[in-house]
């Protein structure tokens, strides 16, 4: 299930299929470069799995909830994250209130809780709200992993 981004030069929607959100591509309108995914992704349950499960680069999933003040005092944190690691990490953000079904296959039961993925498999959890720093260190750690 690929995922729309529109194109910044003419604003053109292209579809990106998941293992190519970290890549650099061209718009399929007018040719302009597309770079890598540099903002929080909101997901449903479809594109979590197929994200997860088919990027090449860490994923970060912060799971969240419109009504969690902690939620939105990490929410910049993680845009911050997603701008400094594009074309080297994915972040996707997952509405626990609308997914609740994902949420509960990381047993998440407090919010904000982040996990990492690597390889299609989660290798950090933590709940509670940390600043981009942590976020970007959890990353790093992650890809280095694989490599």
């Amino acid at each position: 299930m690929p995922v729309i981004r529109a194109c910044k030069v003419c604003g053109r929607k292209n579809r990106v299929a998941a293992a190519h959100l970290a890549d650099t591509g061209r718009c399929g309108a007018c040719k302009a470069s597309l770079p890598p995914v540099d903002e929080p992704l909101e997901v449903d349950a479809e594109q979590f799995n197929e994200i997860v499960q088919t990027a090449r680069v860490p994923v970060l999933a912060d799971f969240w909830a419109a009504w969690c003040g902690p939620c939105r005092v990490a929410a910049p944190e993680v845009a911050k994250v997603a701008a400094e690691m594009a074309g080297r990490a994915v972040v996707v953000k997952v509405d626990t209130e609308r997914y609740p079904e994902v949420a509960a296959r990381f047993n998440v039961r407090g919010i904000p809780n982040f996990v990492v993925f690597s390889g299609g498999r989660p290798v950090m959890q933590q709940a509670g709200v940390v600043d981009h720093q942590q976020m970007e260190s959890w990353l790093t750690s992650a890809a280095q992993s694989v490599a």
